[in-house]
């Protein structure tokens, strides 16, 4: 079975924007952001991940990547 992989952080790292302040645009605490940006979490809900679409000005696919096991 395949997995999604999170990759906020490059995202993050592209538009130069901080946890703090994604957290703070988010309203989601930096603990919980933390963990999507780490990958330690199993689910996200689509009011989070708009949020941080908006805040980060991208598309849902530049944070999910699916991974193919093989």
């Amino acid at each position: 079975m395949g997995q999604i992989i999170l990759r906020l952080d490059r995202v993050m790292a592209d538009r130069k924007m901080s946890l703090n302040d994604l957290a703070e645009k988010v309203g989601v605490s930096n603990v919980n952001l933390s963990k999507m940006k780490n990958g330690k979490i199993s689910a996200i809900r689509f009011s989070t991940l708009v949020a941080i679409c908006e805040a980060l000005d991208c598309q849902p696919g530049d944070i999910l990547e699916y991974s193919k096991d093989e």
